[in-house]
């Protein structure tokens, strides 16, 4: 009994010891809101589904814009894909006013920015306050000009508060309640639960996504008012007269033009419907594409994301139904662009389009030794 009693205390020891050394799942923070911007590409119903599934997010909340002439390319498609998925849909605006005039213009232009993404009236509409700009304002300069923003936002029907580092609160600017970052997880936890939303971490990495993203645990329901998510994975419409699918019929053509969809049209990874869907074009939106390839029942075009890989649209049934228009005016949408991310070089992005690194300086007035920084827009052909 009493080596049975020791060894049972020597487990419970052992046990506890365990308990102590490993990070508590009860105490750990909910990742139930994750940001995204063109730092992550384009985002997809897969990506979205898969956050929401797997590692219970919830919301997201989107860049929408920043200063007075940013509109973040990404922030459509994004949002879109992220209601297909059924989660609740936020915004954010990068803040670089000084002045209570200059935040109320910031405010009008990230309304409109938001607006045209499809950012639901309702949702939140955040200011992002933490570049040098605050940094080298007053306190005073900063509670006023954060104020009047909101306001502005406010009465577009958006509902706004202030994201901004922990460490800014009460000592440069006022913030009632807020959405704030704090990292590490370890030494801030439970210090914002009189807040909107904590963001505990920046370099959180989901499985099939691009890059790191900061994610944020809720303490109320003010990231998720408004809104009743209704999940619709996209669909490829069904052919009214499809063809017989033979070796004959198989053939590509390089040809630029513009597909404007008459209906919601899958985003695939491959000409062919056994590939992934990735997304979806509705109508009202239209894509630029560079190539067309006929394989058996449908013609697909090709096209280059913002990610830098290629995606096919159906642009109809092969010798039948049309999924849309097609004009093939597209010379003065020819020009492509690349949006730098973080840890790309010009080696890296020249590498990509099979272009000269010397050449992607020059075509951008800069040289091979020059800086290029997240979110700068670059010419490549």
């Amino acid at each position: 009994m009493k080596l049975k009693n020791k060894l049972i205390t020597l487990v419970v020891a052992f046990l506890a010891a365990i308990s102590f050394a490993l990070p508590s799942q009860v105490n750990a923070a909910n990742t139930d809101m994750v940001d995204t911007s063109n730092h992550n590409g384009l985002m997809t119903y897969d990506n979205y589904y898969d956050m929401l599934v797997h590692y219970g997010v919830k919301a997201v909340v989107q860049k929408v814009s920043e200063g007075t002439t940013y509109v973040d390319p990404t922030a459509k498609y994004n949002l879109a894909s992220a209601k297909q998925a059924g989660l609740y849909l936020n915004g954010y605006h990068y803040a670089r006013y000084t002045t209570v005039e200059g935040a109320r213009a910031e405010a009008r232009f990230a309304v409109a920015a938001a607006q045209s993404a499809g950012l639901p009236i309702g949702a939140v509409l955040a200011t992002d306050v933490e570049a040098s700009e605050q940094a080298n304002s007053s306190y005073a300069a900063n509670t006023a000009n954060n104020k009047a923003f909101m306001e502005v936002v406010q009465a577009a029907g958006y509902r706004s508060t202030i994201y901004t580092m922990g460490s800014w609160v009460g000592t440069k600017m006022s913030v009632d309640k807020g959405w704030i970052a704090d990292y590490p997880y370890n030494t801030s936890r439970d210090r914002y639960t009189s807040h909107h939303a904590w963001q505990f971490r920046s370099d959180q990495q989901f499985a099939g996504s691009y890059g790191n993203f900061d994610v944020s645990q809720l303490y109320d329901d003010f990231f998720t008012a408004n809104q009743t998510p209704s999940p619709s994975a996209p669909v490829t419409p069904v052919p009214s007269q499809p063809a017989k699918s033979n070796a004959a019929s198989d053939t590509d053509y390089a040809q630029t033009g513009v597909f404007k969809p008459s209906a919601t049209v899958n985003i695939r990874t491959g000409a062919g419907t056994g590939y992934a869907s990735v997304g979806s074009y509705t109508l009202g939106e239209s894509v630029i594409y560079d190539h067309v390839y006929i394989r058996g029942t449908y013609v697909w075009a090709r096209y280059l994301s913002y990610s830098g890989r290629y995606h096919y649209v159906a642009l109809g049934v092969n010798g039948g139904e049309s999924y849309g228009s097609r004009s093939s005016n597209a010379q003065t949408y020819s020009h492509t662009y690349y949006t730098v991310r973080s840890g790309d070089s010009f080696w890296s992005i020249a590498s990509k389009y099979g272009i000269s690194m010397y050449t992607l300086a020059a075509n951008n007035g800069k040289s091979i030794y020059s800086l290029i920084y997240p979110g700068e827009s670059l010419y490549i052909r």
